[in-house]
């Protein structure tokens, strides 16, 4: 599955969730059997050549998320995890919130 996150850099695992003003990448996390199987950053999302986006992570639940709920993407927010690794733990043990309107 992929999960999209929008980060402050490209600094691979160690890479801080940022609200969407503030972003400077879109990390796009490859996620299989409980591990992320690939991390690549990009500039914009629509350039990541994925067909489908399972996931997005956002800084938090108040972020506009009706756009990529729009594209069947499913909405979490996170809760006090700030990078890459400490996100992708929490997704795995299922301790993101959801966000839904």
């Amino acid at each position: 599955m992929l999960i999209l996150i929008p980060v402050d850099s490209d600094n691979g695992i160690q890479a801080k969730i940022t609200a969407l003003p503030d972003m400077k990448k879109w990390a796009l996390v490859e996620f299989d059997e409980g591990e992320a199987k690939s991390i690549t950053f990009h500039d914009d999302r629509t350039e990541t050549g994925a067909d489908w986006i399972d996931f997005v992570i956002l800084e938090n639940r108040f972020e506009n998320a009706m756009d990529f709920m729009n594209e069947g993407m499913m909405c979490l927010a996170r809760r006090e995890e700030e990078t890459i690794e400490e996100i992708l733990s929490a997704f795995k043990f299922k301790e993101l919130d959801e966000i839904g309107f």
